[in-house]
């Protein structure tokens, strides 16, 4: 993959971020240090940086995507009322890979969990 200062932001950006910034946050950031960078070019690094496997791409399904740079082993919250995405501080479920093979005649070599509900903020109110 070749250097560019504006992947190199981004990159910087979304490993310096606990938000799990969409493309749009990350557009908005970047612009502001490259003001010619367009969405185009944005998208396109966020998918490269995506496939080596430098970031996360999080798909909520109802929502935008959203991009992590945390690349240990966690789980993801979505809240239901605000839409915020937060890590989830949890014990491995390493387990469920093993649940899901029994019975199954390939081989499960991974997960991705997302829990939905209210966050402290949107429980509160």
């Amino acid at each position: 993959m070749r250097k560019s200062r504006q992947r190199d932001a981004i990159l910087d950006y979304i490993k310096g971020s606990t938000e799990h910034p969409t493309a749009d946050m990350v557009y908005t950031y970047v612009r502001a240090l490259y003001p010619k960078v367009s969405l185009g070019t944005v998208y396109r690094n966020l998918n490269l940086l995506a496939e080596e496997g430098e970031i996360l791409r999080l798909t909520q399904g109802n929502g935008p995507e959203r991009f992590d740079g945390n690349m240990e082993p966690h789980y993801h919250f979505v809240c239901n009322h605000c839409k915020q995405v937060l890590d989830l501080k949890t014990t491995s479920l390493e387990h469920i890979n093993t649940l899901a093979n029994v019975g199954f005649d390939g081989i499960v070599e991974g997960h991705q969990v997302l829990f939905h509900g209210l966050c402290p903020s949107c429980k509160n109110k």
